[in-house]
């Protein structure tokens, strides 16, 4: 998986209070893989508790392609993902998301 094409990029947001997840980490990590020539996820991690929620998640997520934008992956998330930390997962797609266009606006520059 690791190549010279890709970029390890994070992203964060808090969760919910009141949730078993805040309680024990009260934020929400995701980290991507994109292949900076395709522009594509190639593979997606979340801080989830429960394996099957990482699974479903990853599975929305993996093989998205980034030059579509990050909006439409967001309709997926709100209209798949019915939890009760759904803002937390879309808040930290969109960081990622972030942190990796800043990366290609540095990377222009140099």
């Amino acid at each position: 998986m690791v190549s010279n094409n890709t970029i390890l990029t994070t992203g964060f947001a808090q969760l919910p209070k009141g949730t078993t997840q805040y309680e024990k980490y009260q934020s929400l990590a995701v980290v991507l893989v994109i292949n900076v020539e395709t522009e594509v996820i190639e593979d997606v991690e979340f801080t989830f508790i429960a394996d099957l929620t990482n699974y479903y998640l990853t599975s929305l997520v993996r093989g998205y392609d980034l030059k579509q934008g990050i909006n439409p992956l967001i309709e997926i998330l709100r209209s798949r993902v019915l939890i009760p930390s759904q803002g937390a997962v879309i808040q930290s797609i969109k960081s990622a998301w972030d942190r990796y266009k800043e990366s290609k606006t540095l990377a222009y520059a140099l």
